[in-house]
Order: C-alpha cells, then sequence, then structure tokens
C-alpha cells in the first residue's frame, strides 16, 4: 500500500470514526452526568437537567454554518409540539459560549446550548470528532431518567425535528 493510499484510508477511517479512542454509547447505556458551561457562560449539571425530564442532547459541528443552522433551526420551528411533549433540548459543540450564545440570539434559539471547548461532553456520549479536527461529528441522543433511550449516529440537519418526533412517538 502506498503512502498516498495509506493516507486516504486513514483519513476516511478517522471521518467515519473508526480508530476513535473513545466508546459510543448504546440505547441502555448509562447517560453522562457532567457539568459544562452553557452559552451564558453558567455551569449546568447534566445530571439536574435530566431530572426535570426526557433531554434531547444533540452535537452538532460548528455554531452558525449550513448544516448545523438548518438542525438547530429545525428543533426551533418544531419548539412547542418538542416541548409539549416534555422534551428538553441540548445542543452541543466545540464553540465558545460566545460563539453559541451570538449564534443563539441570531436564530432565536429558544433552547440551551453547551459549550464542550474541551470535547468532554462529546468524549462521555462517545462521539468522535471529525478527522481529528476540534468539531463533533453530527449526533443525538435522548435521555430519560439516567439512561440512553435513543439515538441516532447520523443525526439529520432540516429534518432534525422530525427524526426527533419520531423517536419520541416510538417510545410511548
Amino acid at each position: 500500500m502506498g503512502l498516498r493510499t495509506a493516507t486516504f484510508t486513514i483519513i476516511i477511517m478517522s471521518f467515519f470514526g473508526f480508530g476513535s479512542k473513545v466508546k459510543a454509547l448504546e440505547v441502555g447505556d448509562q447517560a453522562p452526568v457532567i457539568v459544562v458551561v452553557d452559552q451564558s457562560g453558567t455551569d449546568i449539571s447534566l445530571a439536574d437537567v435530566y431530572a426535570k425530564g426526557p433531554t434531547l442532547v444533540y452535537f452538532y459541528p460548528k455554531a452558525d454554518t449550513l448544516g448545523c443552522t438548518a438542525q438547530a433551526c429545525s428543533l426551533r420551528d418544531s419548539f412547542a409540539d418538542l416541548s409539549a411533549e416534555n422534551l428538553q433540548i441540548l445542543g452541543v459543540s466545540r464553540d465558545s459560549s460566545e460563539s453559541q450564545k451570538k449564534f443563539q440570539g441570531k436564530y432565536n434559539l429558544p433552547f440551551t446550548l453547551l459549550a464542550d471547548l474541551d470535547g468532554k461532553v462529546a468524549e462521555a456520549f462517545g462521539v468522535p470528532s471529525i478527522l481529528g479536527m476540534p468539531v463533533s461529528r453530527r449526533q443525538s441522543f435522548i435521555v430519560k431518567g439516567e439512561k440512553i433511550v435513543w439515538k441516532s449516529a447520523s443525526a439529520k440537519t432540516g429534518d432534525h425535528a422530525a427524526e426527533v418526533q419520531a423517536a419520541l412517538d416510538a417510545l410511548k
């Protein structure tokens, strides 16, 4: 195998999460209970959030980019319906609190965004980075009680709310 082929293979494997050192969480696993900073710089305890009811924790690569905006706006546009299901929403990316706050304000996002600068939240959920860069792959989890009850390993962008609603309906 030539150097180019080996390099290409490593890049492709990295993109799809192969060789990642993080253990991917699956349905039935214990949900991570760590503390992380939100868009306002306030510490948020995931355990405290879970205690309030079912929680969608969705990871996206970068605030205010095309796909990530479509994903967030999909959830925003269906927020009333999802909230009627008592669902809380936490968006997570490796952006700073300041970037998350700007993103939230620009698109009137009615849910909390978490600033995972060091990647600890992504690591705790087993969400790999993209090509070794400091951005997380697009994945989503629904946590109920203390357990993962639903997972999307490749969450959709513009149709994410419909995907989440279908999951909630299936969990009833």
